[in-house]
């Protein structure tokens, strides 16, 4: 069971931190004007905050991946998980909010949070 519980840690991480490192890159180096068709909600927020979400989603991503290799802080790998599951929490409010009922992606990612906060739990 390790090696299948390792499997899809890595199939399940690998894709959200592929997810958050494209999506909190381009909030980083992107203008409001580039962003704004992609997300309607960077209309009424700060560019800091903005910004400061992407940071921490690429810093996410790379929680997810870098700690479990070398075995060094695995625990760092959950807490990114968890980071993630509340960051898309927070965004379903944000959405319901602007009235905004398009959620699928957002519940996705929640999923693909959860089962990696588990796996990681399980496996790591």
């Amino acid at each position: 069971m390790g090696i299948v519980m390792a499997v899809a840690y890595w199939v399940v991480a690998g894709a959200l931190a592929l997810l958050y490192l494209y999506g909190g890159g381009i909030k980083v180096i992107q203008t409001r004007e580039q962003l704004q068709p992609m997300m309607a909600w960077v209309d009424r927020t700060p560019m800091s905050a903005v910004r400061t979400i992407g940071v921490l989603e690429v810093l996410g991503a790379i929680g997810l991946i870098l700690p479990p290799l070398p075995g060094i802080a695995p625990w760092l790998a959950l807490a990114a998980a968890i980071g993630f599951l509340l960051l898309q929490i927070g965004a379903i409010t944000v959405h319901l909010s602007r009235g905004d009922r398009q959620l699928a992606l957002n519940i996705a990612l929640i999923l693909a949070a959860a089962m990696t906060v588990w796996l990681a739990t399980t496996w790591l």
